[in-house]
């Protein structure tokens, strides 16, 4: 089956093409190339032996996305990564991140209606829940207000994917909510490399060990955790690539007993950012050079995952942990310096 990747060269995206394709699907990609590049292509061909076409388009732009589909009468599968996804600038710039990660989905939800896909995967995350109180979050845990306009554009396009479904019944739709993909391919092939600077963590960790960063800051150490920096659920970002594969053959398998369902993506483990750094210098054994700063805007307190229902529906186990994470995002930040 034939599957059209929509942020295919991002960090995520990519990698996930690497497993669908692995697992025999035909990809096709597209991406604007707004914070990636088409060099991960290589990276998925040195892995796989495979050449994927991307189209380099706006999402927002309907004719152009409608081409595609022109051009591929036979994709019958959508994962839609494709999006806006900085916390911060979110904040700085929440018009932006309105108008760009929900005219995109929409546009996608219009060519699936109009050339007849049947399956829909949408990248989602548990920013949609906000600060909750109730840990780990389950898929029935309810929103909080949204602390960031990026978390505010997930929680309406899952609303917006939902309505849709309701009217699509020839149409499966999952929606994944994914706590912190991080870590690198084991080949060290492929991995994150943000175009405009890394804001996420694990990579501005190995940015500043690897001395592109004087040094990195804690956001907050006065929060109510065991060590008063935030707690977060880290996930490998292949145990997450192949969480979206097997999404797509559940759909596909018709084991789904509705048309909209949505599953949290996590290892279940709250790790906090100290704890996170030291892992790096255990793992590394690299110093890090950081210090404590005031909280950052957007931030939520604390926030880790129950998978359960991921494990017994679409037998998704992730294979690994935090150590392995560091040790693979390491390798590929000395990679990918190297090559600079």
């Amino acid at each position: 089956m034939k599957v059209l990747v929509t942020g295919g060269c991002g960090y995520i995206g990519s990698h996930t093409i690497i497993d669908l394709l692995d697992h025999g699907f035909d990809v096709v990609s597209v991406d604007n190339l707004v914070n990636s590049s088409e060099a991960t292509l290589a990276g998925i061909k040195a892995i796989t032996g495979k050449d994927v076409q991307n189209y380099v388009l706006d999402l927002c732009d309907l004719a152009a996305t409608r081409q595609i589909f022109l051009d591929h009468p036979d994709i019958n599968g959508i994962i839609h990564f494709a999006a806006l996804k900085f916390v911060g600038e979110s904040v700085e710039q929440p018009l932006r991140y309105f108008q760009n990660n929900l005219n995109s989905l929409l546009n996608v939800l219009s060519c699936l209606e109009e050339f007849g896909v049947d399956h829909f995967i949408f990248s989602s995350s548990c920013s949609v829940y906000g600060n909750t109180d109730a840990l780990p979050v389950t898929e029935g845990t309810p929103f909080q207000e949204a602390e960031s306009p990026y978390g505010r554009t997930k929680q309406i396009g899952e609303q917006m994917i939902k309505d849709f479904a309701k009217k699509q019944q020839s149409a499966s739709f999952i929606a994944l909510r994914y706590f912190n993909p991080c870590g690198a391919h084991p080949s060290n092939q492929l991995g994150e490399s943000p175009i405009h600077g890394a804001s996420n963590l694990v990579p501005v960790i190995t940015e500043t060990a690897i001395g592109k960063r004087e040094k990195m800051t804690i956001f907050g150490d006065d929060y109510d955790t065991r060590d008063g920096s935030c707690v977060r659920d880290y996930i490998h970002v292949m145990d997450l690539a192949n969480a979206h594969t097997k999404a797509l053959q559940f759909l596909i398998a018709g084991k789904n007993d509705k048309n909209y369902d949505i599953f949290n993506l996590g290892i279940g483990e709250g790790v906090s950012v100290l704890e996170a750094v030291n892992a790096f210098m255990k793992v590394t054994e690299k110093p890090l050079n950081y210090e404590i700063g005031p909280r950052r805007a957007g931030d939520v307190i604390a926030i880790y995952a129950n998978s359960e229902k991921a494990t017994r529906l679409l037998g998704w186990v992730p294979k690994y942990g935090i150590d392995d994470i560091m040790r693979t995002a390491w390798a590929w930040e000395k990679k990918r310096t190297a090559e600079a």
